[in-house]
């Protein structure tokens, strides 16, 4: 009996499934298989624009900036003459609230003077900064950089040889000078930038 409905049901749910409805059932699956495979080429196709607008906006390492891309020719100059007392040139620097000043002949760079030459060669040697020139006191011949050094080697002589001011000349002509200061302060800020372009561009 149960043998006889078996195949009774069987017989009913074959003559039921019409040629209509298996085509139907056929364009419903293929339908849904289609709309899948466009989900997963969108799918690929927005990783793939992702990760090329990610690579051609990922900076390049900003060590090997050279510094005429940093330091250009907006950066004021702070310098004084050979015979400049030295009380004038320590109003000069914390008037600019600088640490340190060229001294030129003429556009010859002949020396530098720093605050620690005030402290270690003027204070400390009991010198009368109304009475004393600063040719006298100023770091003769300091270490120059060209232009085109990078910023990591320009950190490298600062840390190697404990220098804070370095004067950027270039053929004789003195084009700015740069402080550890000064390159601490343009990574740390560059930095911050490229983090921000980084959000920015996951927001969009």
């Amino acid at each position: 009996m149960r043998k006889l409905l078996y195949k009774s049901g069987t017989a009913i749910g074959l003559a039921l499934l019409s040629p209509a409805a298996l085509a139907a059932t056929r364009d419903e699956v293929q339908t849904l298989l289609f709309g899948q495979v466009q989900i997963y080429v969108f799918i690929a196709f927005v990783i793939i624009a992702a990760i090329a607008v990610y690579f051609k906006k990922l900076p390049e390492d900003k060590h090997q900036t050279p510094l005429n891309r940093i330091f250009g020719e907006g950066k004021a100059i702070h310098s004084v003459g050979p015979d400049t007392p030295v009380s004038e040139c320590v109003r000069l620097m914390t008037a600019s609230k600088i640490g340190a000043l060229i001294v030129l002949d003429g556009e010859r760079l002949i020396g530098i003077f720093t605050e620690r030459d005030a402290l270690n060669k003027v204070l400390a040697g009991g010198l009368d900064p109304g009475n004393t020139k600063v040719s006298e006191v100023m770091t003769k011949d300091p270490f120059c950089i060209r232009s085109t050094t990078t910023v990591a080697d320009a950190m490298k002589l600062i840390t190697k040889r404990r220098f804070r001011h370095l004067p950027i000349v270039d053929n004789g002509k003195v084009l700015a000078v740069v402080s550890s200061g000064d390159l601490t302060h343009w990574l740390v800020q560059d930095q911050t930038g490229e983090v921000q372009e980084l959000v920015d561009l996951a927001a969009r």
